[in-house]
């Protein structure tokens, strides 16, 4: 069945190393025997991977008994998963209405243009990964974007591109 690329047993494809077997049990751990917790899951891992490795949803598919087709479903369903690494910063960009209104669309071009990003796409330096998002919730601040747990408001083209400027100028005193 092309579904499982001719596999025939998933839990011997999982490859997660000793280390990684560790961290995961020990956040499969916090979970046994409570239904219903696989996005919680889901979420502690992506938190130790910043995505959501193949290998980790097959770990978790052997150890929790959940058919790895529901944990993906899943995986892929939510937008707040990812299932490709991301960049050091990732800015979620609103594209919500009010946001829309008010000019969403040129902050992503200067997001594009100052990064070399499109939707979707990481830096070559591995720094910026850009997300268009449905709605941030922060609609009377729009435009809006978010870098990391951080939220900006009221942007103008101008002042995006100085907030990426100056996360980049903090990046590269951290790395001197």
């Amino acid at each position: 069945m092309a579904c499982c690329e001719g596999k025939k047993d998933y839990k011997s494809t999982a490859n997660v190393t000793v280390r990684d077997e560790g961290k995961l049990a020990s956040i499969l751990s916090k979970y046994e025997g409570k239904k219903g917790s696989l996005i919680s899951i889901l979420q502690d891992v992506q938190e130790y991977y910043n995505y959501l490795p193949i290998d980790a949803l097959d770990y978790i598919a052997k150890e929790t008994g959940i058919k790895p087709a529901k944990i993906h479903g899943v995986a892929t369903f939510y937008t707040q998963f990812r299932l490709k690494p991301v960049g050091e910063n990732l800015i979620m960009l609103c594209q919500g209405t009010a946001c829309h209104v008010n000019g969403s669309k040129t902050i992503e071009e200067a997001i594009n243009e100052e990064l070399k990003i499109k939707d979707g796409e990481t830096t070559e330096d591995n720094l910026f990964t850009l997300i268009n998002v449905a709605c941030l919730g922060c609609c009377s601040l729009s435009p809006v974007m978010m870098i990391n747990d951080e939220t900006y408001g009221k942007l103008t083209p101008e002042k995006t591109k100085s907030i990426i400027r100056e996360i980049k100028d903090k990046q590269q005193i951290k790395g001197a």
